[in-house]
């Protein structure tokens, strides 16, 4: 598997300001008889007697910059989920022998990968078209596993919250990669993406739990409107708070990925670039909704659009990693910029007909972000 990440403060924050976001990555590649092959090994078996397998833990948070504490609050999430999840990662590879062509005894292969202790709920499934098949009970088990991984960070960032007095506001989008399928949660308004290669195309695979998420989706704002309205700031649900104990809910699912596929994860700094957003809502409402004025939004703001040529044309996944954060600061770098991309030659290669991915349809922007109280 290769991945690569970003991180920039923002043209907006900079000199002097804080970088609020915090990714974390862990990689397990195990390779059998020939070894270990690198990143780089391509999906053929090596000397026809090596097999390379990859699972991976991924994670993205953007602390909340309206509270006092968001770049803690990130911090915490991230390391949190990443403890949580890359043991569970490792076992799921361990309990499947028959991917390197094994042949072993019940005795000799350990018990199915579980969640932590205290997950009650299980992951929603996304198999619509799935291009490959995938168990339900896997899906469930590394589901609540995300989940569970998630409320405890959650609790975690509360209890931070209660020791120093103040609140600790952070999104949070995390999964697994596990045998070709991406089992994830997130809370908040940090986005995950899947870019084809093979089709031109790019699925985004989360909703933003946001106040202008839900104002489009209800039918009272348009989707022009979604991408530069001003209440575009304002979260509805995230991780942490001031200190109370409730549970905070995850959203889960998962979905195929595929030999021609980059995963990519980001901070909203990356959609919400654009520093101009409140004068192009005045100008497009004041204009009573033209085209004009809603073309004039579109070729502003970053789109899904411009996010999918910026990954699929760039050369390398660092170098698509710098293109997107450059990008964003081209555009009015608003906020803290993170990204972070991952792909696995050795997945099945990408069907003639591409499996419906996307779960989001609703344009959504964002300011420095505050949660909804």
């Amino acid at each position: 598997m290769r991945y690569a990440t970003a991180y920039d403060v923002g043209e907006r924050k900079r000199p002097g300001g804080i970088n609020e976001d915090s990714l974390a990555v862990s990689v397990f590649e195990d390779g059998h008889r020939e070894g270990y092959l690198g990143p780089d090994h391509g999906t053929e078996p090596h000397a026809e007697t090596g097999t390379t397998r990859s699972t991976a833990v991924v994670v993205l948070a953007d602390g909340a910059g309206g509270h006092d504490a968001g770049d803690v609050a990130s911090y915490i999430a991230t390391t949190r989920i990443a403890e949580e999840l890359a043991p569970v990662a490792v076992r799921a590879a361990r309990v499947d022998p028959e991917g390197f062509g094994l042949d072993l005894p019940d005795r000799a292969v350990p018990a199915p990968d579980r969640p932590a202790e205290g997950s009650g709920r299980t992951a929603r499934a996304d198999t619509e078209g799935a291009g490959h098949e995938s168990d339900p009970s896997r899906q469930d088990r590394l589901g609540a596993a995300v989940e569970t991984a998630v409320q405890r960070a959650h609790h975690d960032v509360l209890a931070y919250a209660s020791e120093v007095d103040t609140a600790a506001y952070t999104t949070v989008v995390a999964g697994l990669v596990v045998d070709g399928r991406f089992y994830y949660g997130w809370v908040g308004d940090s986005r995950a993406y899947v870019c084809n290669a093979a089709h031109d195309h790019i699925a985004r695979l989360t909703e933003d739990h946001a106040v202008v998420e839900q104002l489009h989706a209800d039918g009272e704002i348009d989707g022009v409107e979604a991408r530069v309205h001003p209440r575009s700031n304002e979260l509805t649900r995230a991780v942490g708070g001031r200190g109370d104990a409730a549970d905070v809910a995850v959203e889960t699912a998962a979905v195929d990925l595929f030999a021609e596929d980059t995963l990519l994860l980001t901070s909203d700094g990356l959609p919400d670039a654009q520093s101009d957003a409140r004068a192009l809502y005045d100008r497009y409402v004041d204009s009573g909704r033209s085209e004009a004025a809603a073309a004039q939004v579109r070729d502003r703001v970053v789109t899904d659009a411009d996010i999918r040529e910026w990954v699929l044309g760039a050369g390398s996944l660092s170098a698509a990693a710098d293109r997107l954060v450059a990008a964003g600061n081209d555009r009015g770098g608003k906020d803290n910029l993170s990204v972070l991309l991952a792909q696995d030659p050795t997945f099945p290669e990408t069907p003639a007909r591409l499996p419906v991915r996307s779960r989001a349809p609703h344009p959504a922007h964002r300011q420095d972000t505050v949660v909804e109280e």
